[in-house]
């Protein structure tokens, strides 16, 4: 899986020395809710200001943390708001379920949404196509400089991580990461590339590139990485997870999970190679893409349990 691995992060450009190990950030507001302190912060990544909100339990004493990468849905104008509950659906709000569980939470906005938008702050979305647009440039910028867009949302989230991990009241051997559609990509990639990561949750995202070019399906723009098509595919980002905890969240009518079950075959011998069979988890439900209040609960309940074996 080594090798693997260090293919996948050649052609996407991650290179070791550009990680940062130490993150500082600063609290800009901090609301007490009930069971846990919301915190909007904001710190450095590779020179770009990530604006997030940091969820702090009641309780802390080794406790575990997550990472929440919020979905797409075309709605630029939410981000981190929706996933702790201010903002869009309910169902994407497991930033608070998460944090009165004792999870220590990080929900920060992706490039281009919500206040990472130019010209735009908050949840009010920018007139006509405007959203779009920006999201467009900054992936067609960056290709025609021989880059890419997930490189900066991978650089982005491993940033992430190494917040929660520097934290003394975090249990560094207990940080997960979870995210629905585009939030799900992205967990699938960086979970393949940063090993501190020890289980993860992708819902409605498990879908090869093979099957979205046969189907028309179209791919989210920060998964537009030139030439990764040539020699990988998403269940090789699933080889690279292995032996640590995955949960993959599918459903029969969403065109952006159609093949999970054709990814959790192609992976199996990864899991079975470590004898770890039983850490690939696939959940397939009948409906469409969004997700429902079943999907929501079992996914929480599958984080929690997680951690939990993971502090007997």
């Amino acid at each position: 899986m080594k090798d693997l691995r260090m293919g996948i992060t050649e052609i996407i450009d991650i290179k070791v020395e550009d990680m940062s190990t130490q993150i500082e950030y600063r609290i800009m507001e901090s609301i007490k809710e009930v069971g846990y302190t919301r915190q909007l912060i904001k710190y450095n990544s590779n020179g770009d200001t990530v604006i997030a909100f940091l969820l702090i339990p009641e309780v802390l004493n080794n406790n575990p943390a997550i990472l929440i990468n919020h979905q797409h849905n075309s709605e630029r104008h939410f981000g981190k708001s929706e996933v702790c509950g201010l903002a869009g659906n309910p169902l994407q709000a497991f930033g608070p379920e998460l944090a009165r569980k004792g999870f220590v939470v990080l929900a920060p906005d992706s490039i281009c949404f919500e206040q990472r938008r130019k010209n735009a702050n908050g949840i009010e979305p920018l007139p006509g196509d405007g959203d779009f647009l920006q999201h467009y440039n900054e992936m067609c910028y960056r290709i025609i400089k021989g880059e890419n867009l997930m490189k900066k949302v991978l650089y982005d989230a491993i940033n992430g991580i190494s917040l929660l991990s520097e934290m003394a009241f975090v249990d560094k051997k207990n940080i997960a990461t979870m995210g629905h559609s585009y939030g799900g990509n992205t967990v699938l990639f960086l979970a393949a590339i940063d090993e501190r990561i020890s289980f993860s949750c992708a819902s409605g995202s498990a879908c090869t590139y093979e099957n979205r070019i046969l189907n028309n399906v179209g791919i989210e723009m920060a998964s537009v990485i030139p030439g990764f098509n040539r020699n990988y595919d998403i269940f090789d980002l699933v080889c690279c997870i292995a032996p640590r905890h995955l949960l993959i969240v599918s459903a029969e009518d969403d065109k952006y999970s159609k093949d999970a079950g054709y990814i959790i075959e192609k992976a199996c011998s990864s899991y079975a190679y470590y004898e770890a069979e039983a850490n690939l988890c696939h959940m397939r439900y009948k409906g469409g893409h969004a997700l429902t209040k079943e999907r929501f609960n079992y996914i929480v309940d599958w984080l929690y349990t997680n951690t939990k074996q993971r502090t007997l």
